[in-house]
């Protein structure tokens, strides 16, 4: 016979009495701490689900059916809606996801008829799309502009060395030179070039995009730096020194920073055997917004203090 202690121990008869082992058998601390041990309710799983779910991402309010989030097996959505996962609700019953809400409609859209975002919507959507592994959303998104063209400008920035290292140092020497003026633009002198062929005076420039083999030594002879800030190329790919030109100024502009460039010249650096180098140079000037030179500017004042 089993007796309940008041301290909630069990205690035997002595004609009843076990072994240490047994009595460990039969008793064992439980593994996770029961609900009403934690003080507080704990979600019963699975969880189940109206046909037609209220929700509210991220404080923005939508109602769809369940089947609809369903709609493809292998996304997050379909996932936290599958039951085997607790969702928590808001005061009003509405399934909660901790998400901006403002491009979940065109989640949504997608999902109940196939329909895509509008243009200016594409990246802010895809990015959604990629939280909620929607891949037959991101499949129709990188076919379409402007993922389409970022697509192509990515591959063709994977073929040009250094790409990323060459905008931050343009980024830091416009920075330091602005703050050393207490000024909101810099300037600073950047080459572009496609090909490493010099040219001499006597042949047309437009020869310059034709290449041509030479041996090792000779490349040596004609290794060469201009005297700029920065120096991009060369690169192996149809897009032209305008192409670049067009990224640089695009992934700086992304960065909230202006950039108006003219070519000044080419480098007339002789080489070798009448060769001169006629790599094309252009200025850049660089311009912040207004708050972010001043938050530079308070940063430098209080450093030379």
């Amino acid at each position: 016979m089993v007796v309940v202690t008041g301290q909630g121990r069990a205690s035997r008869d002595p004609d009843e009495a076990m072994s240490s082992s047994e009595a460990e058998d039969e008793f064992q601390e439980p593994a996770t701490p029961t609900a009403t041990q934690a003080g507080e309710a704990l979600p019963l799983l699975p969880q189940q689900f109206p046909e037609v779910v209220p929700l509210n991402v991220g404080g923005m309010h939508f109602t769809t059916r369940l089947s609809t989030l369903r709609r493809y097996e292998d996304t997050m959505l379909a996932a936290m809606f599958s039951g085997r996962h607790y969702i928590p609700t808001d005061a009003e019953g509405r399934y909660f996801i901790d998400r901006d809400g403002a491009y979940f409609g065109d989640i949504l859209n997608f999902l109940r008829s196939g329909d895509l975002p509008p243009r200016e919507r594409v990246r802010s959507v895809y990015k959604e799309a990629q939280y909620y592994s929607i891949g037959p959303l991101l499949d129709y998104l990188e076919d379409v502009q402007p993922l389409k063209g970022e697509k192509v400008r990515q591959a063709f920035l994977g073929l040009m060395p250094y790409y990323k290292d060459h905008l931050e140092r343009i980024i830091e020497i416009a920075k330091l030179r602005a703050m050393q003026r207490k000024a909101r633009f810099a300037k600073l002198k950047v080459c572009v070039f496609k090909e490493e062929m010099p040219i001499t005076p006597y042949e047309c420039p437009h020869f310059n995009s034709l290449r041509f083999e030479r041996s090792e030594s000779e490349t040596k002879l004609f290794e060469h730096h201009c005297e700029v800030d920065v120096s991009f190329g060369p690169w192996e790919a149809v897009a032209d020194v305008y192409d670049l030109l067009h990224c640089i100024v695009t992934d700086l502009s992304d960065r909230g920073i202006t950039v108006d460039h003219q070519c000044i010249g080419v480098c007339d650096k002789h080489l070798i055997n009448h060769y001169y180098c006629k790599r094309p140079i252009y200025e850049f000037k660089i311009t912040w917004c207004l708050h972010i030179q001043m938050y530079w500017l308070i940063c430098g004042e209080i450093a030379g203090k």
